[in-house]
């Protein structure tokens, strides 16, 4: 069986890291990257830290509107799958990479598996939502992470097509949290000098346009930061970097520690030894998640509902006072509690497959 896996995200890279071990075990993978991830900090150094085969194409498209991005990439996709003629097309989540490839494969009557299937935020002003709920709708085969994956599928009629497999991000987590000490970590500040993680601090994350592009909302969650208890680490998003740096210096913050993004391992293991977490990021959240950390995600929408129990995850607005009050709820861990599956749905990924191959075989 050939499958095509096509990536282009940070997120999916990490995805793709364990669904490709297990899927080269028995099947032949053609990795494509969009390139929508394109620079060392953002995609090389992914490939690196977790041993990913080395794409077999890269596009490299980046930047533009959603609709030029989409575009470009569909028209690079399409002449890729024409050639190598795929039994399934592999998507994982929600990027511009993972609809123009859905587009380009529906079209060409090529089977779509979509891994991460049935996410909702409920708000269709998220370009994130969009994309998932078209990539679900032209999908052969939706593999949901959680329960409520499940359901909204249900609701939406897609019931005959959706499995619960688990989350390939918790299979990661557990591969690889342990591979790296805190003492190992060293960061790089945007201003390009080489620092120590410090004893205590809190791990921030923050890229959405939402929450970046409005200077407001920036301030705002930059000067909760600045009324912590100890340092904050934030690694910022290259198109951030700018407005982070200026920022800073105009308001002398001392407690933001802006640096250059960090790769998986250094990443997860920030998360591991952080105080606690803020975050926009769908991804962090479920790692503080794993991790046990309290975290106050800066969202007006629910990305994960099973992470929002018992003040584990909570939603605040940029805003300094609610931040702060949010970060300094209680929370309680249950570790028995586990709706992201048990650390096997790479396996689960491959069997879903290779039974609906079969099933499309016979049927022939």
């Amino acid at each position: 069986m050939k499958v095509v896996t096509v990536v282009g995200a940070r997120p999916q890279f990490i995805k793709a890291a364990v669904v490709s071990r297990q899927l080269r075990k028995s099947h032949s993978e053609i990795l494509i990257h969009t390139g929508q991830h394109y620079d060392y900090n953002m995609s090389g150094q992914f490939f690196e830290e977790l041993d990913i085969p080395k794409p077999d194409y890269n596009l490299g498209i980046s930047g533009g509107t959603h609709a030029q991005m989409t575009g470009k990439m569909m028209i690079g996709l399409e002449e890729l799958l024409i050639k190598e003629r795929p039994d399934w097309v592999l998507l994982f989540g929600d990027t511009n990479s993972t609809l123009s490839a859905a587009l380009s494969a529906v079209k060409l009557h090529i089977p779509i598996c979509h891994v991460e299937a049935g996410t909702r935020t409920h708000s269709m002003t998220n370009p994130e939502e969009i994309n998932r709920i078209c990539t679900d709708h032209i999908s052969t085969l939706l593999l949901a992470s959680t329960q409520s994956g499940m359901d909204e599928m249900h609701k939406e009629g897609l019931k005959g097509r959706a499995f619960l497999v688990g989350d390939p991000m918790y299979d990661a987590f557990t591969q690889y949290s342990m591979k790296k000490d805190i003492s190992e970590v060293e960061l790089t500040t945007l201003e390009q000098k080489r620092i120590k993680v410090p004893e205590s601090y809190y791990y921030l994350t923050c890229h959405r346009e939402e929450n970046t592009s409005v200077e407001d909302n920036l301030l705002e969650i930059f000067k909760a930061m600045e009324g912590l208890d100890a340092k904050v680490i934030y690694p910022v998003h290259p198109r951030n970097k700018q407005r982070a740096l200026a920022l800073k210096e105009r308001e002398k913050f001392q407690n933001l520690v802006l640096t250059e993004p960090v790769g998986y391992l250094d990443s997860i293991c920030l998360v591991k030894h952080a105080k606690k977490i803020v975050t926009d990021s769908g991804g962090l959240q479920r790692e503080a998640f794993f991790a046990g950390k309290k975290c106050v995600t800066v969202l007006d929408f629910v990305v994960w509902p099973e992470t929002m129990v018992a003040g584990r995850n909570t939603l605040s607005a940029p805003k300094k006072e609610e931040i702060m009050k949010k970060l300094s709820e209680p929370q309680v861990v249950d570790r028995s509690y586990q709706p992201f599956g048990d650390g096997y749905s790479a396996q689960k990924i491959v069997k879903q497959i290779e039974e609906r191959r079969y099933i499309n075989l016979i049927r022939k």
